[in-house]
Order: C-alpha cells, then sequence, then structure tokens
C-alpha cells in the first residue's frame, strides 16, 4: 500500500511517500519546505503568510516526493492529511490541496490529527517496533502532553499543558534573550552542556507544577519569572553573555526537570512497558538522552523518532493514516476531512 501524506498544520510544507508491507512502514521520500527564515524576523510564526506560502509550496513539494519515489499520482492507495490542531490557516491550505487531488484521482483521503501523527513518528524506525503499553511525551512548540497508548489508535491523554506548551515557553524565553528564532534549538546551543563547567552566577528558576499532584504541565510561570529576572539585571547594566548563558542552562534544566519527573511518574502508574518521546522539543538531545537514561534506570524501554522525524513531517502523517484506514475509525472520503484538535481516545 502506498500513502500519500500532507502535513500544513504550521510553516513547514510537508509532502512524504510511504509504503507499508506486511504492516512494517518503509519510507520512501520525505520532502519538507521550512519556512523559518521568513518568520525569523517576527520571532514567531506569521498564520497569513504561512497559509500564503503553503499555497506556493505544496505543488512543489508533492511534485517533488513523486518524482524521488518514481511514482505517479495514479499509483498511490490512500491520501492522508493534517486536519488538527494547527493553525486554522495553514490547515485549510493542505486539507484543500488534499481533497482536490483526491476527487481529481478519485482516491481515498482521511484527515488525521497532527499530535497522532507525532506518536507515529516513532515508529518511522524500520528496525523498531515499540513495546505497549507506552507513555508518550509529545512535546512542541505548540503542544506539551502525556498520552497512554495501549496499541495504535488508542490514546488516552493523562496530563496536557495548562497554558504555555513547553517549546513555546522556549520560544518566548529565547526573544527575551535575545538568543533568536526558533527558541528551543536556541537555547540548547546557548547552555553550558558540561555540568562539571560551573558558572559563578546564582540563578534558580521555579520547576512549574513538578510536585503536584497530577500529570499537567505549565510554563507561563517560568517565562514570567525569566521576563523578571532579566528586567532586574538589565536595571544594572544590559545581559552578559555569562548571564545569557546561565539563564539559558537554567531554562533548559527547568523545562526538562518537569518533563520527566511527570512522564516517569505517569509511567510508573500506568505500568507501561516503555517511555516514548516525541514532537519538536524531542530533538533536544539533553532531553533525549535524561529521559533515557531515567527510563531503563525504573526497567523501561525508551523510543524516540530518528531526528528527521522529530520535527513536523508528512511520513507521520502518512502513517497515521494507515492506521487509521486500517481500523476504519473514519469514513475514507473527502467530507471526513475536518478541522478537529481533538485526539482521539
Amino acid at each position: 500500500m502506498i500513502i500519500l501524506g500532507i502535513e500544513t498544520s504550521c510553516d513547514d510544507t510537508a509532502a512524504s511517500l510511504l509504503e507499508i508491507s506486511g504492516n512494517k512502514p518503509k519510507v520512501i521520500t520525505s520532502i519538507i519546505s521550512s519556512q523559518v527564515k521568513i518568520h525569523v524576523k517576527y520571532g514567531g510564526v506569521f498564520p497569513s503568510l504561512a497559509a500564503r506560502e503553503h499555497i506556493k509550496n505544496l505543488p512543489k513539494v508533492i511534485n517533488l516526493a513523486l518524482k524521488e519515489a518514481d511514482l505517479e499520482i495514479s499509483e498511490v492507495d490512500l491520501i492522508a492529511v493534517t486536519r488538527g490542531p494547527g493553525l486554522v490557516s495553514s490547515l485549510l491550505v493542505g486539507m484543500a490541496f488534499a481533497q482536490t487531488l483526491a476527487w481529481k484521482y478519485s482516491k481515498p483521503i482521511i484527515g488525521i490529527n497532527h499530535l497522532e501523527g507525532h506518536i507515529a513518528s516513532t515508529w518511522l524506525n524500520e528496525t523498531t517496533t515499540p513495546s505497549l503499553p507506552a507513555i508518550c511525551l509529545i512535546v512542541s512548540g505548540g503542544h506539551t502532553e502525556l498520552v497512554l497508548i495501549k496499541k495504535p489508535g488508542s490514546y488516552k491523554i493523562v496530563g496536557q499543558t495548562l497554558d504555555d506548551a513547553a517549546g513555546e515557553a522556549f520560544d518566548k524565553i529565547a526573544r527575551i534573550l535575545g538568543l533568536g528564532y526558533p527558541g528551543g534549538p536556541a537555547i540548547d546551543k546557548a547552555a553550558v552542556k558540561d555540568q562539571t563547567k560551573k558558572i559563578r552566577l546564582k540563578i534558580e528558576l521555579p520547576r512549574p507544577m513538578i510536585n503536584s499532584k497530577n500529570f499537567d504541565f505549565s510554563f507561563s510561570g517560568l517565562k514570567t519569572a525569566v521576563l523578571y529576572l532579566t528586567r532586574d539585571l538589565k536595571k544594572i547594566k544590559p545581559l552578559t553573555k555569562k548571564q545569557k548563558t546561565a539563564i539559558a542552562t537554567e531554562t533548559q534544566h527547568a523545562i526538562i526537570d518537569v518533563l520527566v519527573n511527570k512522564t516517569l511518574r505517569a509511567a510508573m502508574k500506568y505500568k507501561v512497558k516503555s517511555v516514548m518521546l516525541s514532537g519538536g522539543v524531542s530533538a533536544n538531545k539533553t532531553l533525549r538522552d535524561i529521559l533515557e537514561q531515567e527510563s531503563h534506570k525504573l526497567g523501561m524501554r525508551f523510543y524516540k523518532p530518528e531526528m528527521q522525524y522529530t520535527t513536523d513531517n508528512a511520513a507521520m502523517i502518512a502513517l497515521a493514516g494507515y492506521w487509521n484506514y486500517k481500523s476504519k475509525k473514519q469514513k475514507t472520503d473527502i467530507k471526513s476531512v475536518v478541522v478537529n484538535a481533538n485526539l482521539s481516545i
């Protein structure tokens, strides 16, 4: 079975062709057109501009995906497109394009939840099949959720952010520090990796809700704490490189401490076999390493997507599309593709 995946939930225009053989996924090709250079001057994604770029880029990335795979659109068996959550204007561009293809070439089409796509990204490693049940930490610019996975297509959200997502906190704090966009990689680059190297600057930031009994998250307080800290420091003199490094390091550890603590507590409560990590922030090496080490200490397996599938991509949408098509959870027709921000439970 050949699936064409289309992803336009935010600012990345992506198309992928995925082959399923014996329930094993094989990514034939995955094309992503990034808009980071366009939005960097705004310090974040400018929605109307993102939608306009999707209109220009979609035909190019789909044609390139087909060309690299040496396939014709007639050979595609299913079209899977992101239906939400995300920027509505961006989603509508992708869905309208996918619907047009499905109508023109008489192909079945299915709308996919973006978060289920991130879950599916962990299965794109052809040599690994995650052990279930599992707890998956989905962490990105717009989302921070803990999801209990019993099987592909069977999910229960056990924790989520009450305000800012972790990736959003990274972006806003990086902007406060003048480190650039996107914030996650900028803060990771600025932070001290070798903890044997001490930074002689006493900075302690809060770990919001780390001791709460539930598995929900909150990062707006951390952002505010950094805002007030930098404001007070600037009253004396402009921030030094040493101060920015110290704040970036403490910010990264504050966010990671909360993410790891909540994820492992949820894993123990639900007695899962493995811990999974996905989403754009899963590219953070410090987070990947610490969560893997701590999971193994508890005797749990750890799974993470390959680096090229951590950010928004269409291969993960194609695989989630196959799961939904196989389980017949949705009607595979044009009317089934609607904007829906709820992860199926």
